[in-house]
């Protein structure tokens, strides 16, 4: 439903947040920013910015629950001013020319508000570097909270490991576990949980499991520092494919595809499955540059945490 004050909702839809904010010295966190959020910071005040279904910019603090809203609320909370006095202010900021030119920002695309609570609920758990119960699964915290994977395990107030999931839009929910349980965010929907990316990788390895491709960097650290690693979180789902081969797509000339999948027929069936979807992606893109191989652990049955737990790692990538 749009604001019955016609100037309010203008101030909301037409007054970029990340431009304004910017106005008032945050700064972008390109770290933890990505489609369709903003990460800002001020000092020790970090909030997140995004699009809702409205057409509204928002925002929401991570270290507050109670500061979230649109422009007017990001204002009035920083400025404890009254609403005819948030009015001004965004006149004078409209009217004003800019002493000095604000810098670009991506356009966002709109939230709807099972991913927005979603989103909010990741955003307030903690990084976790060294994860009780991965390091009881054999993951090293020098894995955890190397650059590589900085950011992508967090921990939520049961003390569960958790996993974000991304598609085309951004953060598209996430995978919890811990001792027996396995859980997914309510109101998500899975796309590939993924490790940060880097212009040197020359590698992809896709793994069933974030435990799996975290393992898989734990066995082979010589290849990880030149290796992005992504997870489909169990069986595919209707736009997995699609997320896989935009993957694809983001590879330099010459890199190579690893299916490390568990070693069973499931395992067996994904492979084929990646394997199948660079067929159609060279056909599709003309791209037929990139190498694929199939990379499960020797013993049957097996997934790679099993290898990682026997600190076996004596099977050759190549």
């Amino acid at each position: 439903m749009r604001d019955p004050d016609p100037e309010i909702d203008s101030f909301k839809s037409d007054i970029d947040l990340q431009q304004y904010a910017a106005s008032q010295g945050y700064e972008v966190d390109k770290r933890e920013s990505w489609t369709g959020s903003t990460v800002m910071r001020k000092g020790g005040d970090k909030i997140v910015v995004k699009l809702n279904a409205n057409g509204h910019f928002i925002y929401f603090g991570v270290r507050d629950d109670g500061d979230n809203g649109t422009i007017i609320d990001f204002i009035q909370k920083r400025r404890r001013c009254t609403l005819g006095h948030v009015r001004l202010a965004l006149r004078d900021w409209m009217g004003k020319p800019l002493t000095a030119p604000l810098p670009l920002f991506p356009k966002l695309r709109p939230t709807g508000k099972d991913r927005l609570r979603v989103e909010t609920e990741f955003r307030r758990m903690q990084d976790a570097p060294e994860h009780p119960y991965l390091l009881e699964r054999g993951i090293p915290a020098a894995v955890l909270s190397s650059a590589r994977f900085a950011g992508r395990v967090r921990m939520d107030g049961r003390g569960n490991a958790v996993f974000p999931h991304f598609d085309q839009d951004g953060l598209s929910g996430f995978e919890i576990k811990n001792r027996g349980f396995t859980g997914f965010a309510t109101g998500g929907e899975k796309g590939l949980w993924v490790s940060h990316t880097f212009k040197s990788d020359i590698s992809l390895v896709l793994a069933e499991s974030a435990i799996d491709a975290l393992s898989h960097a734990a066995l082979f650290p010589d290849s990880c520092d030149r290796t992005r690693y992504a997870s489909i979180g169990g069986k595919p789902n209707p736009k997995q494919p699609g997320l896989m081969k935009a993957a694809f797509g983001r590879l330099c000339p010459g890199a190579f595809i690893l299916a490390a999948f568990d070693s069973d027929d499931t395992g067996r069936e994904l492979a084929e499955l990646v394997g199948s979807l660079l067929e159609s992606f060279a056909m599709e893109t003309g791209r037929k540059d990139l190498n694929f191989r199939v990379h499960l652990p020797a013993t049957d049955g097996e997934d790679w945490n099993d290898v990682l737990k026997r600190h076996d790692s004596s099977f050759p990538i190549a």
